[in-house]
């Protein structure tokens, strides 16, 4: 699933051809994703891009007069840009044929995807996007404000800190490797963290998901990003998706265990 560095990493690579480019054609292909393409979306024609925000695992496509879109990449999703002439795939659900001579595909093989045209409505504003808990890269997320939401919680850290709610975008694969830099079990309950390790959290939180943007997102079977290239993120993962191979610091094995059904790593002697 495109977690917040691969949809990071796709707003960065399609913004310098979005912005200032005009809508010449729409063509969905296919109005069947989690929610319905938006009936009104064929109206952006003749429309211009002003801008492209990322909120959490969203994608905030502004237009000069008709509003926004809100896209969100489900579990297989991608934006690609493409020569108008290049074949098609048969996942490409959306086409956006752009004055600057590109097209922009929308491509989503399972359909979780999300594409909605809000016409008039502040697209923050939206239920999909207005409980939002802070951004993890922005000032918003302190120390402080993390052991708010941890005080009297008996939930483990990592599944709390996987709540968007507390903070958006810390998905799975990030949430491993963020407690393993930390020092702090995933299974540890979220109330007996003292300060300073929640400060470390947020620290590391931000490092992993840092490095991760600069590297391109990690490498996940469904995900490339807007040149059609694989993140390597993957590269560099300490404890995720390495069960049973030895610690890169201490050489002891690392665990793995189901937690919240998902999968969850960690050191046995790194993290305490």
């Amino acid at each position: 699933m495109p977690e917040l560095p691969e949809v990071e990493t796709t707003r960065r690579g399609i913004t310098p051809y979005l912005v200032g480019a005009g809508i010449a054609e729409v063509v969905v292909r296919n109005h069947r994703l989690r929610y319905p393409v938006s009936p009104s979306l064929d109206q952006i024609s003749g429309d211009r891009f002003v801008d492209v925000q990322r909120r959490a695992k969203y994608l905030i496509l502004r237009l000069e007069k008709s509003g926004s879109l809100i896209i969100h990449l489900g579990m297989s999703g991608s934006l690609r840009l493409s020569d108008p002439a290049a074949d098609l795939r048969k996942h490409d659900h959306i086409l956006l044929d752009l004055t600057n001579g590109r097209q922009l595909r929308f491509h989503d093989p399972r359909r979780f995807g999300i594409c909605l045209h809000l016409p008039n409505e502040d697209p923050l504003t939206h239920p999909l996007l207005s409980k939002l808990g802070p951004e993890p890269l922005s000032d918003d997320f302190t120390a402080a404000r993390l052991k708010g939401a941890c005080r009297g919680r008996k939930l483990p850290i990592k599944q709390l800190i996987m709540d968007n709610k507390v903070v958006v975008g810390v998905g799975n694969i990030y949430a491993s490797e963020s407690l393993f830099r930390a020092g702090i079990r995933p299974t540890t309950a979220a109330a007996r963290l003292s300060g300073p390790k929640l400060s470390r959290l947020v620290e590391t939180i931000r490092q992993v998901l840092s490095e991760s943007i600069e590297q391109g997102g990690t490498t996940l079977r469904d995900f490339v990003n807007s040149d059609g290239q694989p993140g390597y993120f993957a590269q560099r993962l300490f404890v995720y998706g390495r069960e049973g191979e030895p610690c890169r610091h201490c050489q002891s094995p690392i665990r793995q265990q189901v937690m919240g059904q998902r999968a969850t790593y960690w050191c046995p002697k790194c993290q305490k």
